[in-house]
């Protein structure tokens, strides 16, 4: 290569003797091989003026839109309708006690009704309430804050603020269950205290954001697999391993302590401790990590249909109303804040627990419809995101493998809910004709046997709606 490039510059030069023996300097300058004001090129265009910015101006505030439906769109027949929710409740499948409603989304019009107004047990169907409250008490742009604070040297107090959800190590800001990282405010707190001269600390654990039992008395000793201690902080939700159906642990938030006061000990902090206590209002924070904002917490709790996680909603709902972060606290909290909502009927309404997983729970099947028409209308972009991030069939969370093939894939958006002997679902289908249905099924007295036969029942029902049912 180097070669070549010393090959053309020899062959430059010769051009350039040549050219100044035939003609003289004159014939080199139009040619462009000297300096000069002659040449061969053709004239360069003239250059477009530059343009001129217009005047600056405040650029509108940007605005929450949502696509109108249409209402053009061929009505589902309620007779039609009508047939199929009987021949659902009419199932062996289903058992002896099922409740059905569909409405449509855009006029309210309920185009069938079989004991909607009974109370029905939910399973988790619950979430949707907990849900929708969560995004109106709370909002969607929330975090919850995990702290380290320093009332005087040598003594820490680890704040729990609610977030089951921090990661043993580092945080990740792809995730959900895992954004905090309890490593990071190991690594912050550490480098504040060495910063300090500081090199031993008591550390103390402040859970007290939560009060009551840990536990729900309506919970079986079995649930251990399905929902932790409710605390005010945990790693992972109090899991024991990756293996989701493992117990969990027994004391999440000194557990998490315990994991905190090794990993400052690998920071070269001398640790003793943990030891409960209350913080000191006045002491100094030191170190603090922020969860995922609420709506992406309610969104992974709703897909993946979280226990822990639903629980932790229900009493930071609580704390909002002014009521006690407890179980009876967030249950009564949460029936008040989607009592309070335009359109929905609470009358009867009670809830156990805030997941769906306690004994007691009693929920008709038309609030669940009334609550999905309610956030779907234009007034209720706040309640909107509820709704959008529920499970998409054939696609995500809980309705991963269900719907995977027929009229109804990709275009049903639905809580599920399973306990023995109750099955349920709710949520929104669009149908063929491109008309929106708001729908709830919720059995609870179904054959044993398991969850097949009843999911194969509602799963056909709400695939024969998708399919359009137009008079």
């Amino acid at each position: 290569m180097g070669r070549r490039r010393r090959a053309v510059r020899v062959v430059g030069s010769v051009v350039v003797v040549l050219l100044l023996g035939a003609g003289g300097y004159v014939a080199a300058d139009a040619y462009d091989v000297v300096p000069g004001r002659l040449t061969l090129e053709p004239p360069a265009p003239t250059p477009v003026p530059f343009p001129t910015a217009p005047a600056v101006v405040a650029a509108p505030a940007p605005q929450v839109a949502v696509d109108q439906l249409d209402p053009e769109a061929p009505m589902p027949s309620p007779e039609a309708v009508g047939a199929l929710a009987n021949a659902l409740v009419g199932d062996p499948r289903m058992g002896s006690s099922t409740a059905v409603v569909v409405a449509d989304v855009l006029t309210g019009q309920v185009l069938a009704d079989i004991d909607g107004s009974v109370l029905q047990t939910p399973a988790s169907t619950t979430k949707l309430l907990t849900a929708f409250a969560a995004i109106t008490a709370l909002g969607p742009d929330r975090t919850l804050v995990t702290r380290v604070v320093q009332s005087e040297p040598g003594r820490i107090v680890l704040v729990g603020g609610g977030d089951m959800m921090l990661a043993l190590g580092a945080g990740d800001p792809e995730l959900v269950n895992g954004r905090a990282g309890l490593a990071d405010l190991a690594g912050e707190t550490a480098a504040n205290l060495l910063q300090a001269g500081t090199t031993t600390v008591a550390l103390g654990l402040d859970d007290t954001l939560f009060t009551g039992p840990a536990w729900n008395p309506g919970w079986h000793p079995a649930h251990n697999l399905y929902v932790a201690p409710i605390a005010a902080l945990a790693v992972d939700r109090g899991a024991t391993s990756p293996d989701p159906f493992q117990p969990r642990q027994a004391d999440p938030a000194l557990e998490a302590a315990k994991a905190f006061a090794a990993l400052l000990t690998a920071q070269g902090i001398t640790v003793t401790g943990p030891t409960r206590m209350a913080a000191d209002p006045a002491a100094v924070e030191i170190a603090a990590v922020e969860s995922a904002p609420m709506r992406e917490i309610i969104r992974y709790t709703i897909r993946e249909s979280d226990n822990t996680v639903a629980e932790v909603l229900g009493r930071l709902v609580a704390l909002q109303r002014g009521q006690p972060a407890s179980f009876a606290g967030a249950t009564a909290a949460v029936v008040a804040e989607v009592g309070a909502l335009r359109g929905v009927d609470t009358t009867g309404t009670t809830i156990a627990d805030c997941s769906g997983l306690a004994d007691g729970s009693r929920i008709p099947a038309r609030l669940m419809v009334d609550l999905l028409v309610t956030a779907s209308s234009p007034g209720s972009i706040d309640l909107l995101p509820v709704v959008v991030d529920l499970p998409i069939s054939g696609w995500q969370g809980t309705l991963f493998e269900r719907f995977v093939d027929g009229p109804a894939r990709g275009l049903v958006r639905a809580k599920t809910g399973s306990l023995p002997n109750v099955t349920s679902l709710a949520g929104t289908l669009l149908t063929a004709d491109g008309r929106l249905l708001a729908f709830a099924v919720l059995a609870d007295a179904t054959p044993g046997g398991g969850q097949e036969q009843p999911r194969a029942a509602i799963d056909a029902f709400v695939g024969q709606l998708a399919a359009g049912t137009s008079g």
